[in-house]
């Protein structure tokens, strides 16, 4: 029996986090059985690259170099976590997943969605979710909520221009994938995006 695999998207200072610690608490208030994990991350070897990738003194990573870094953290998670998991029947959640790399190094960086899609072929053709919630505010939104950019992170610190095209790259993303996209309002209180977000789960068998 297949895992259901959900992954969670959205821009910077969204409040993904938030929400999936809300749905974490929600999930185990009712006995339902889940995996979390996060990309770039999850194993040893995946943290290790994502501490490489998020250094603000890395200021010299080429957009190519990116993008290869966060293909190969994934490679790593999907076959010392996800696959097992799945292949056990599981709930596995992930805060961000391949789209991440399709709205920010192809479309944000213009590294283009082939590029993107190539180098990522192992978790495209063998592992794309069954659902994506995407929480949709825009960076402006996003920024002003969480209180400004952290000055430690060097993909916050890329520019609003550089946010703005991540976040059209998501809006073309639920577009092209509109049975897998659960595109969730997230302009509201964090109470009220819970609440969506519990029953978009509902409604598609997930809980």
């Amino acid at each position: 029996m297949k895992g259901i695999f959900v992954t969670f998207e959205g821009c910077e200072g969204v409040g993904k986090s938030r929400q999936i610690h809300l749905l974490e608490e929600y999930l185990k208030k009712n006995n339902v059985k889940y995996y979390l994990t996060r990309e770039p991350g999850g194993t040893p070897v995946s943290e290790q690259i994502r501490n490489v990738i998020l250094d603000g003194k890395n200021v010299s990573m080429t957009d190519e170099c990116e993008a290869l870094l966060y293909a190969a953290a994934r490679v790593q998670l999907l076959k010392e976590e996800v696959k097992p998991r799945l292949d056990r029947g599981e709930l596995v959640l992930c805060d961000r997943y391949v789209d991440s790399s399709l709205a920010y190094q192809g479309y944000a960086r213009g590294l283009g969605v082939e590029f993107v899609e190539k180098i990522n072929d192992y978790a495209i053709k063998n592992f794309m979710p069954d659902y994506t919630l995407f929480l949709k505010l825009t960076p402006e939104e996003a920024f002003k909520r969480k209180g400004g950019v952290d000055k430690t992170d060097r993909l916050e610190l890329s520019g609003m221009e550089f946010h703005q095209k991540v976040y059209q790259g998501y809006l073309a993303l639920a577009e092209k994938y509109k049975d897998r996209f659960i595109v969730i309002d997230a302009s509201g209180e964090k109470e009220e995006t819970h609440a969506k977000i519990i029953a978009a789960l509902k409604e598609k068998g997930v809980i």
